[in-house]
């Protein structure tokens, strides 16, 4: 493709469109995964979070072929997103009731989580990457440079808002557990029950996604639920110590 002629400019404008799609969820994910940082970490999170996601998502881009060589791929990654979009949602429910662990090891979690989860997330946007490219690397090194910024703010403005309003905790789950049942329902496995545009086909697609959907926030819900007796239990009994430090 050669440079600068208008394929090469049509075919950049779909990698940037694809890209900016997995922005949104890019910046859920590292704002959900930073929040229970300290302040002074958050923004280090976000830089690094973004840094991080490109990365992975360069090196699957580069291996795509290979990629696409993984039976179940697709199934596989759905899974383990709805397992990180349950994850951030029940963690909110120790924000009291545990001690926090130091900064550091804080800071690598929310590494880790950042990173599979755009690995798990990154398969279905580099395959349309891939697709778009049309082999022509720099154009995927290009879109992904652009998407940079666009995920640092957006996490910044996310993590702001979950501050102010703690509900955004359960929008962010749900995207990602809607995230992860189209990537479930696209598995070319599993096409027979899902392949299609019948409407058999179409309703089996929408219950798929409502079911990941209503599946995570009612699992949060009841773990974040359980762990509140254990956060009042703990509070009672430092209050009990304070006012009655001899009995220790």
């Amino acid at each position: 493709m050669e440079f600068f002629s208008a394929p090469w400019w049509s075919a950049l404008l779909a990698i940037i469109l694809i890209d900016l799609v997995l922005a949104g969820d890019n910046a859920i994910v590292i704002a959900l995964a930073a929040r229970r940082l300290p302040q002074h970490l958050q923004k280090k999170a976000i830089v690094w979070g973004t840094v991080g996601a490109i990365v992975v998502r360069s090196a699957m881009t580069v291996g795509v072929v290979w990629l696409l060589k993984i039976p179940g791929l697709m199934l596989i990654g759905g899974l383990g997103l709805l397992w990180i979009a349950y994850k951030l949602l029940a963690d909110q429910g120790h924000d009291d009731g545990e001690e926090h662990v130091g900064g550091v090891t804080t800071f690598w979690g929310a590494m880790r989580t950042i990173v599979i989860a755009d690995a798990l997330m990154g398969i279905d946007n580099v395959l349309g990457v891939a697709g778009a490219a049309h082999g022509a690397f720099d154009l995927v090194v290009i879109g992904l440079l652009i998407s940079v910024p666009i995920v640092v703010f957006g996490s910044t403005m996310v993590l702001k808002l979950v501050q102010r309003f703690p509900a955004i905790i359960q929008i962010g789950a749900a995207v990602l557990a809607f995230t992860a049942a189209k990537m479930i329902v696209n598995e070319k496995l599993l096409d027979a029950f899902f392949g299609g545009e019948g409407t058999q086909q179409q309703v089996a697609y929408w219950a798929v996604c409502v079911l990941a959907i209503v599946g995570v926030l009612g699992a949060g819900w009841l773990k974040t639920r359980r762990a509140v007796p254990g956060s009042e239990r703990i509070d009672q009994a430092r209050t009990a110590d304070a006012v009655n430090p001899a009995t220790k």
